[in-house]
């Protein structure tokens, strides 16, 4: 199976608080069950959406034998034929209405993924199931099929409906053009915009009263953070809060997703990347586990 873009989303939704070492942790949680599962038959406590079949190209929901096991016998799977519209994807994220949203990423080559198509989110209804073009983020003068990457990471944040989207279209191994956007749902309006960053992962925590995005740098081993305002927007600077050099087998690890577990630990998982495309046999991933200490008001490593 193909684990290069592979984001598991198990449906099963809370929305929750709780208090650790007086790290005060509000969960961003808010995703709903899309409510096509029930005309499609299928059992929302055992099912997920996959992007990470080698052999299915597009988004597939499958239900397996055992709840909350990506690793489970997989007993059925279906496909709505607009799922492929898009070619091979990368992100999921789902809102608190069962909306899903996703972009295209490319694997192993660009024939099913243009690059004329590498900024585009698409949606996938909670009601009918069928998914179409949400918005089309602008493309820059300097895209080529030199880098293939565009849309790479996406997270919601529940409070505001905002939907963040980071992007390295335009970007070279020399020069970093990409970006991270904020982007009202309701409206589908680009709310604000990070400029010359090029984003891996992204996540979201709430820590010291504030609520903060997170992002792993393209181009090194660190992870940024920002606080965001209660509109969704960037209230300050980029801040470097700790990194994965001289982590995992080589030592140079990239950020290829963030989570936050229910005890407001961050879930780091890194990777190579040096933006080509290169076999699966050859991709290592390592999920890495940070906690928030007090005293310092530093994230360390667990052991």
């Amino acid at each position: 199976m193909r684990k290069t873009y592979f984001i598991i989303l198990i449906i099963g939704f809370t929305f929750s608080s709780c208090k650790e070492g007086g790290v005060d942790f509000l969960a961003n949680d808010c995703k709903r069950t899309p409510a096509f599962f029930q005309s499609m038959g299928f059992d929302p406590k055992y099912s997920y959406f996959s992007t990470s079949d080698i052999k299915t190209m597009g988004l597939v929901l499958q239900q397996s034998d055992q709840p909350g096991n990506s690793n489970a016998k997989i007993i059925k799977s279906i496909q709505h034929p607009s799922w492929r519209m898009a070619g091979w994807l990368a992100p999921i994220v789902i809102d608190n209405s069962g909306n899903i949203f996703t972009a295209p990423a490319p694997f192993i080559n660009i024939l099913d993924n243009p690059i004329t198509n590498q900024n585009s989110i698409y949606k996938v209804d909670a009601n009918t199931g069928v998914m179409e073009v949400f918005m089309k983020l602008p493309l820059t003068d300097t895209t080529t099929v030199q880098n293939p990457f565009g849309i790479i990471g996406m997270i919601l944040l529940c409070e505001t409906n905002t939907l963040y989207v980071s992007t390295l279209s335009g970007s070279d191994r020399q020069h970093e053009r990409g970006a991270i956007y904020a982007i009202d749902v309701n409206t589908k309006k680009v709310i604000d915009k990070l400029t010359a960053t090029d984003a891996m992962g992204l996540g979201i925590t709430y820590i010291t009263g504030k609520r903060q995005l997170f992002f792993g740098a393209g181009r090194s081993s660190d992870i940024f953070s920002i606080p965001l305002s209660n509109k969704g927007k960037f209230s300050s600077s980029p801040k470097n809060e700790f990194s994965l050099a001289g982590l995992g087998s080589n030592g140079d690890d990239k950020v290829r997703r963030i989570r936050t577990d229910k005890l407001g630990n961050l879930i780091v998982y890194g990777m190579a990347f040096n933006y080509n495309l290169i076999p699966q046999r050859e991709k290592k991933e390592t999920a890495y586990t940070f906690f928030y200490e007090i005293g310092s008001k530093k994230w360390i490593l667990k052991n």
